[in-house]
């Protein structure tokens, strides 16, 4: 019993400086990407969400959580850290792109989402969340 407990001390001593070290590279590229995607947005998120604007906080958070979900990726199938900051980039970007080019083909978004339309905002969750899951796959394949 007790060298079944020195080996679960030592798995722990070696494993866990590397999940923080995964983990925390992670979240700083999801807070940097999340930071990037509200830079290139034409319109205030956090100021449209204190006024109780649904769209915008739709929007936010649809963003967040496809920035999370291709870094999640990178977590899952790479145990070098350089990788996940490499790869984790790449898939940042990639999400960065699409709304890009989403807000290029809906050229009357911001005053939608300003305009608490949370259809609009819907339809560019949704566009994030399908870009993120194929990008996800690529990652992973």
């Amino acid at each position: 019993m007790t060298e079944t407990f020195s080996t679960l001390w030592q798995t722990l001593g070696s494993g866990l400086p590397i999940l923080f070290l995964h983990l925390f590279t992670t979240a700083a590229l999801l807070i940097l990407g999340v930071g990037c995607y509200a830079a290139l947005t034409p319109f205030r998120e956090r100021e449209l969400i204190a006024r109780g604007n649904k769209a915008a906080g739709l929007v936010l958070g649809g963003s967040l959580i496809a920035v999370a979900i291709p870094l999640a990726a990178t977590l899952a199938t790479s145990n070098i850290w350089l990788d996940i900051v490499l790869w984790g980039t790449v898939a940042v970007l990639i999400q960065l792109t699409a709304f890009i080019a989403f807000a290029a083909v809906f050229r009357n978004f911001r005053v939608a989402i300003e305009e608490d339309n949370v259809a609009a905002a819907s339809v560019l969750v949704g566009v994030q969340l399908a870009i993120a899951l194929l990008n996800a796959g690529a990652m992973a394949g």
